[in-house]
């Protein structure tokens, strides 16, 4: 059974819209959508930390190559490249800040349409592993 949940993180403009996603070992996590062309851009930049059951769920409107990098981030992560059927066709563990210009951007080698980063660690800690499939609803208007 898949929810959807009711909080958000906070943000200077209030809390964003979150949703659980589902790991195929039953566990989950409650990530916050970055789904506009600004939120997509900020990520998670300035933060002090994530937790291990928080993350972020970049959604795309297309499925499409797409880089990121860790500027002005405070803390490694792991990224985990989703297709349009929430199939994992990448995963970069342990992608550490970046220190000083000019960062380094971290492309997909595949078309994706949605980017999950987790707390570094968190991909090995949940065993997930490529081609797994993750769970999630977004809300209306984003599906």
């Amino acid at each position: 059974m898949l929810l959807l949940v009711a909080g958000g993180f906070l943000l200077a403009n209030g809390p964003r819209p979150s949703v659980k996603v589902f790991f195929p070992n039953g566990s989950s996590v409650t990530v916050e959508l970055a789904v506009t062309d600004a939120e997509r851009q900020l990520g998670l930049m300035h933060r002090p930390r994530i937790n291990s059951d928080q993350g972020m769920l970049f959604v795309f409107e297309e499925e499409d190559l797409h880089s990121f990098w860790m500027k002005n981030m405070r803390f490694s992560i792991d990224i985990l490249w989703l297709d349009k059927d929430r199939r994992i066709v990448h995963i970069t563990p342990r992608l550490p800040p970046c220190l000083r210009d000019p960062c380094p951007s971290y492309p997909t080698p595949l078309p994706v349409k949605f980017v999950l980063e987790l707390k570094c660690g968190e991909a090995e800690a949940r065993s997930i592993k490529l081609y797994d499939r993750l769970e999630f609803i977004l809300p209306k208007g984003l599906r």
